[in-house]
């Protein structure tokens, strides 16, 4: 019986050994498929990260030519004639009410025309040529596309008081609100602009040249005087600053000597000018000016002898 076991184990052995063979080898091929595997994953990522690569170079190549190519599209820039006359479409001026779109496209033309694209032009140089143009105050230059072109929109500074040496005399220059003196080369001002007539010598009124806060102090006694007599100021008479008058279509007032202290008892005056006019328009004399400088409301008509 006993030899019987030692048969049976030492029969076993071998099969022991062989089962352990065939798990080795098949624990290695396995290993060595999973390592292929792995190389043959590693080699594939490498391939299309090498393919990537590629494509992103040549993606950029095309896009740095497309931009090139658009960049230097002839519809970018604009035409070598642009600044040559005010008939092409690649210059447009608006909004120019006293400078003339000549005199605005002369300034242009001390500017070379870009050979850049419109949206790297750069407008400065063009600002900075119209703006030597006294009656412009501010310039907006907007820049188009397909076709480029530019187009010029002016501010121009607000005309106050026209001057002129009597009133059989048109204006030979014009003061702006903001006390700009502008020259005969400007006028006559379009109608749109309503301004009010002095009379003076030279540029001067009274003992200075005008200022902002003149000129709206003259522009205030015209508007005073025309909201109470309902008649336009045909215009002012400041050649003596001590001596001031104001024709309206019915009778010369006379001021006298006014400012902006004394103002607001003139203006009282003002006021009552609709109970005096209706008198005058009904007199058979000729009348020499209506005076506003006495006291208590009085007021005096002169006749003309």
């Amino acid at each position: 019986m006993q030899d019987e076991e030692n048969y049976t184990n030492l029969n076993s052995e071998p099969v022991a050994d062989e089962e352990e063979r065939q798990i080795s080898q098949y624990t290695y091929d396995r290993r060595m498929k999973e390592s292929k595997l792995k190389r043959k994953i590693r080699k594939s990522r490498n391939n299309i990260k090498t393919i990537y690569v590629f494509l992103r170079f040549f993606l950029l190549c095309f896009l740095v030519m497309l931009i090139y190519f658009i960049i230097n599209l002839k519809y970018w820039k604009l035409n070598p004639m642009a600044f040559s006359s005010l008939g092409n479409s690649s210059i447009k001026i608006e909004n120019n009410y006293i400078a003339s779109s000549q005199k605005i496209l002369n300034a242009v033309k001390e500017n070379e025309v870009p050979d850049c694209p419109i949206f790297l032009m750069n407008t400065d140089g063009i600002k900075e040529s119209i703006l030597k143009i006294s009656p412009i105050e501010n310039v907006y230059i907007k820049r188009f596309w397909m076709p480029a072109r530019i187009e010029i929109l002016v501010q121009e500074r607000v005309p106050a008081i026209t001057i002129a040496p009597n009133e059989n005399v048109p204006p030979i220059a014009f003061y702006t609100k903001d006390g700009t003196l502008i020259g005969r080369a400007y006028l006559p001002l379009n109608p749109c602009f309503k301004t009010v007539k002095v009379l003076t010598y030279g540029t001067y009124a009274g003992k200075g040249k005008m200022d902002a806060n003149k000129i709206k102090f003259i522009t205030t006694i015209a508007k005073d005087i025309e909201q109470a007599s309902k008649e336009p100021v045909q215009y002012i008479d400041w050649r003596n600053p001590d001596d001031i008058y104001v024709q309206i279509p019915t009778v010369k007032i006379k001021l006298g000597s006014i400012s902006p202290s004394t103002y607001p008892d003139t203006l009282k005056k003002i006021n009552g000018l609709p109970s005096i006019l209706p008198k005058i328009k009904i007199l058979n004399k000729k009348v020499k000016y209506l005076d506003l400088r006495w006291q208590n409301n009085l007021y005096y008509i002169k006749l003309d002898e």
